[in-house]
């Protein structure tokens, strides 16, 4: 188990590791196998969610079809990444090109998936999957359309609190201080950039994802979040810069991915001990 348990740390690591039973080689190979075969299909699933939530369309009831020619898609179509192969990344029906964002999500999903089963050796390396999914579909929504749902993130809320009550009841409080500060502190940043440069610079949804992550690391780890989040969006505001991308006061970096990565990674690794 790569993660370090600390006492103080509002993560779930205290009583989310000590609250779970060692499995044996076979019952965590099977759950890991389980975990690794789901992961493509979640993807799939994600890969819809992130298509069509920000469009208002349906994400269950609707079959999938082409985009270009509107066919409709059947089982042999919709197997992640084997189809794909399978037809060269084209539609049967037309030949149009289908583009690597299927695949990529799909892959993105089990890479997540497969980080977590390699450093989380417990019981519960399926609520670090869970999370981690979650985290793809909405940074994706951000880097694709530059919002995060309150559909998405508030649900992430309730449910890194509920964690909390089920498995560190310890942390509650820790992590009710974390949300309640993560959004009104990103709020209040919000603020202050629109009173000097008058102009939004920061979005709502920042805030609520800022809120969900206090809400799985609570207080105490969420300065690091806070952190690496934001030397990440340094770090990429600097490359681009470098590949020739001019950036200027109007220019647009959504912030979301970043505490997504830094959320996920304090989450399934633990704070830094300083």
């Amino acid at each position: 188990m790569s993660r370090t348990y600390d006492a103080a740390s509002s993560l779930p690591v205290a009583s989310h590791n000590a609250s779970r039973c060692v499995l044996s080689p076979t019952e965590f190979g099977l759950q890991a196998w389980s975990l690794l075969a789901v992961a493509p299909i979640i993807g799939s699933f994600l890969g819809v969610l992130v298509r069509r939530l920000p469009e208002n369309r349906p994400l269950v009831w609707s079959r999938s079809r082409c985009e270009t020619c509107g066919a409709a898609l059947s089982i042999p179509d919709l197997v992640p990444v084997l189809s794909w192969l399978a037809t060269r990344g084209q539609c049967r029906h037309c030949g149009n090109r289908l583009g690597l964002f299927y695949p990529g999500i799909e892959i993105a999903a089990l890479a997540l998936a497969l980080i977590a089963v390699t450093n989380d050796e417990r019981a519960h390396a399926w609520l670090d999957c869970l999370l981690g999914w979650w985290l793809l579909a909405l940074c994706w929504i951000d880097l694709r359309c530059y919002m995060l749902p309150d559909v998405l993130t508030l649900p992430l809320i309730v449910f890194g609190l509920l964690t909390a009550a089920l498995f560190d009841p310890d942390a509650m409080l820790d992590r009710t201080l974390g949300t309640v500060f993560g959004y009104l502190a990103f709020l209040a940043i919000a603020a202050a950039y629109r009173a000097v440069r008058g102009r939004e610079g920061l979005g709502g949804g920042d805030a609520k994802m800022l809120g969900a992550a206090g809400a799985w690391v609570g207080l105490t780890a969420l300065p690091q979040v806070i952190l690496a989040a934001s030397l990440a969006a340094l770090l990429a505001a600097g490359w681009l810069y470098l590949s020739g991308v001019r950036l200027h006061a109007h220019s647009a970096l959504p912030f979301g991915p970043f505490i997504g990565a830094a959320l996920w990674a304090v989450w399934l690794f633990g704070p830094i001990s300083l």
